[in-house]
């Protein structure tokens, strides 16, 4: 993973676990030191973020407080291309971490990963689908359901990657009664026809869904 501002730039690797974040930290490719350690107070304005297969999800974390401060997915090797972040500073205690989640077409399944973000905070939910399924996501950190984590809130954006292999459908948010309360579709990522990104299969912001007691985001795919 490369990252940089209009002066600079670091390159970052590790040979990461499939998904888990824990122990997943990217060191400098000269020096093996953590971002924190090598370009502490320098400010990031983009990041170029890859994996070899499947897909990935990527933090700026601080490693004490664990507040997370940027995000974002990768994309399959060869087909990157410079995303912009919001300006960062980093603090001297961040660090760089993965969550890559390997290929399970193999297996007639589907890897998705989600940032979801609302007025509690960001989380990323994962989830391994069959093929045409409607499966229920959860946080990739405690396996908690949408309702779970996130009572009480608002959602303010949902991005979504499925693995390389696959095609995103839609994703649903349902209440505790079943009923779907918003169905948004997705679609191809990379070097797939009608794709419009490397990273997403779908990018929605501006939305405004309380989430209830028992509510779930569930995915869709199918595989190509």
């Amino acid at each position: 993973m490369t990252v940089g501002n209009p002066t600079f730039s670091k390159v970052f690797t590790d040979t990461s676990t499939d998904s888990v974040w824990s122990g997943n930290v990217l060191l400098d490719t000269v020096s093996q030191q953590s971002m924190g350690i090598l370009i502490p107070n320098s400010t990031l304005s983009w990041v170029q973020p890859e994996y070899n297969a499947g897909g990935m999800a990527w933090r700026i974390q601080n490693a004490q407080s664990l507040q997370v401060s940027r995000w974002g997915f990768g994309c399959f090797g060869g087909q990157n291309m410079k995303q912009y972040i919001a300006p960062y500073t980093v603090n001297p205690n961040d660090i760089l971490t993965s969550y890559p989640v390997a290929s399970e077409s193999g297996a007639g399944n589907i890897a998705g990963l989600a940032w979801v973000t609302t007025t509690k905070g960001t989380e990323l939910f994962t989830v391994s689908s069959a093929d045409g399924a409607t499966t229920a996501m959860v946080t990739a950190v405690n396996a908690q359901t949408l309702g779970d984590a996130f009572f009480n809130s608002t959602i303010l954006s949902i991005m979504v990657q499925v693995e390389d292999d696959a095609r995103l459908n839609k994703i649903e948010v349902i209440d505790n009664l079943g009923g779907v309360q918003m169905t948004i579709h997705g679609g191809n990522r990379g070097a797939q026809g009608s794709s419009r990104s490397n990273y997403n299969n779908l990018s929605c912001e501006g939305l405004n869904i309380p989430v209830g007691k028992g509510f779930a985001l569930k995915l869709k795919g199918t595989l190509v």
